[in-house]
């Protein structure tokens, strides 16, 4: 038996006494934590492998008991050890939210995902101290990944100066735009894949670790511009604005910022995050090795395209997407 197994093993020995556990492996997620499933006396549970360095169980349990406290629904921790990265979860089931989105329930479900996302941006700080900030350097590292993996190493493509100034131009104006909004706790992983349906009709939230303080439309843009599934134009225009008018009636966004200038700061923080993803989805399969999120890829691109087609200011970046990368693309495909 690989020693890894033999520490989980060892572990879940402590939890459960005397039992032999058979674990059953669940499909993994974009980083290195593995997740098991087994059943004891008619009760399911999760392991969380998580090792350190890679991972950080200890910002997972604060994350988990800050989202706790806002009232959200999350897996219990039934058992841990931080030292080893492994912990003992209650189960949620395994019924997606991607799972259950179809052109008759899409609706309604948005409209409970966006709800929950009020008790998200209550959570500022946790047990581990304040939430770590959104803030510019952040913004401009991740647009960087979309530089390094998608562009230089997925399609092969070489960057004169000129290219890599226009770049940089764009991406700052980007992060402008995301600082400007009211900033606020956000998930930054906000979609179908990591909400979690349960039986009584609720969402129930994982993947949460990831946390920070920062824009407030970024979590509603993750979600209504999904990485993994598409919706008509018009179905997240009219979910957008009920965003926007749900945070001015809360008095989070102030009744001066108009719907077309929160539009922008909408649209703008979706092309930031897309950006950061194709990156992403190319650093998953070439460093990673995990082939399955370039299927997605064209999808996120695609987003890319709908906004900065859209938009005058981003002229100079449209045209070298559509006469540079996308060609490239295409070819690989």
């Amino acid at each position: 038996m690989p020693a890894r197994m033999q520490l989980i093993q060892s572990f879940l020995t402590t939890c459960f006494p005397g039992e032999a556990i058979r674990l059953e492996p669940i499909t993994g997620d974009a980083s290195f934590r593995r997740y098991f499933r087994f059943s004891r006396a008619e009760r399911s549970y999760i392991l969380m492998d998580a090792p350190t360095p890679a991972e950080d169980c200890s910002r997972f349990v604060a994350t988990q008991q800050a989202f706790a406290a806002a009232g959200l629904q999350v897996p219990q921790i039934i058992a841990q050890d931080l030292q080893q990265g492994l912990l003992l979860l209650s189960d949620l089931g395994d019924i997606l939210l991607l799972s259950r989105l179809t052109k008759d329930t899409a609706l309604n479900f948005y409209r409970q995902a966006l709800a929950q996302l009020t008790q998200v941006r209550t959570i500022n700080s946790t047990t581990a101290g304040p939430l770590p900030l959104f803030d510019q350097a952040f913004l401009m590292r991740e647009m960087q990944i979309f530089i390094d993996w998608f562009v230089l190493q997925h399609l092969k493509l070489t960057l004169n100066e000129q290219e890599q100034a226009m770049l940089q131009q764009h991406f700052l104006l980007l992060a402008d735009a995301a600082l400007q909004q009211p900033q606020a706790g956000m998930h930054r992983d906000y979609h179908s894949r990591n909400l979690m349906l349960q039986p009584d009709g609720q969402l129930a939230v994982i993947d949460f670790q990831d946390v920070v303080t920062g824009p407030v439309s970024y979590d509603a843009v993750s979600l209504l511009k999904d990485c993994y599934i598409k919706w008509p134009t018009e179905l997240v225009q009219t979910l957008s604005q009920e965003f926007y008018q749900i945070l001015v009636h809360q008095a989070e966004l102030s009744s001066e910022v108009s719907p077309e200038q929160f539009r922008l700061w909408f649209d703008w923080m979706g092309l930031q995050r897309h950006i950061k993803v194709c990156g992403i989805f190319c650093r998953l399969y070439h460093r990673d090795g995990k082939a399955g999120y370039l299927a997605d890829l064209p999808r996120v691109f695609d987003y890319v395209l709908e906004v900065t087609s859209h938009y005058p200011q981003l002229r100079e970046l449209d045209l070298w997407l559509k006469q540079k990368v996308k060609p490239a693309l295409e070819a690989m495909a």
